[in-house]
């Protein structure tokens, strides 16, 4: 079965995701990835911002788990710890194994389960291959190393193709 890099939708910030918007296309349980997702890479601690919309979701009745490869487990553990939510770490994105086993862990399926990233070839590639939807952001913090800024340039023509297909859509 051929996998697309194209994610489903594509938002500036997930401040831009709201919950009314999630529970619209079914989702009961939302994965995310923390690195230039939720809060660049230097931030050692969510903002209040963050924590609002956390709080949004929970509201609504939409779990959040995060999705991280990050290498150091202390930084996911402790940021997730102040947010109050779980957290997969050591994912192994693109694989689907880190996703299906937060799926697992919070009991849901594929069919009310988004993931939101950054990058295509961990998050949006992970996403499709779990069978969820593919929520991508912006990088929080923007590109800063110069391999950033090429993996961004890289990207740009799948997120042309999201918005041209959603475009469509209407």
């Amino acid at each position: 079965m051929p996998v697309s890099l194209i994610p489903n939708h594509l938002f500036e910030s997930y401040q831009d995701i709201t919950p009314q918007w999630l529970a619209g296309q079914g989702v009961e349980l939302l994965l995310s990835d923390l690195d230039f997702t939720l809060a660049p890479k230097s931030v050692r601690q969510p903002d209040e911002a963050l924590r609002t919309w956390i709080a949004s979701l929970q509201e609504a009745g939409i779990r959040l788990m995060i999705v991280s490869n990050n290498r150091s487990g202390r930084r996911v553990t402790e940021f997730c710890a102040q947010l109050g939510v779980g957290y997969q770490g050591h994912a192994g994105k693109p694989s689907p194994r880190g996703l299906e086993a937060a799926m697992a862990r919070a009991g849901t399926d594929p069919v009310h389960t988004a993931m939101l990233g950054d990058k295509l070839l961990t998050d949006v590639l992970a996403a499709h291959r779990a069978g969820v939807l593919a929520l991508m952001v912006e990088p929080a913090g923007g590109a800063v190393t110069a391999w950033q800024k090429v993996l961004h340039a890289l990207q740009a023509p799948f997120k042309a193709a999201c918005r041209r297909r959603l475009a469509k859509i209407g």
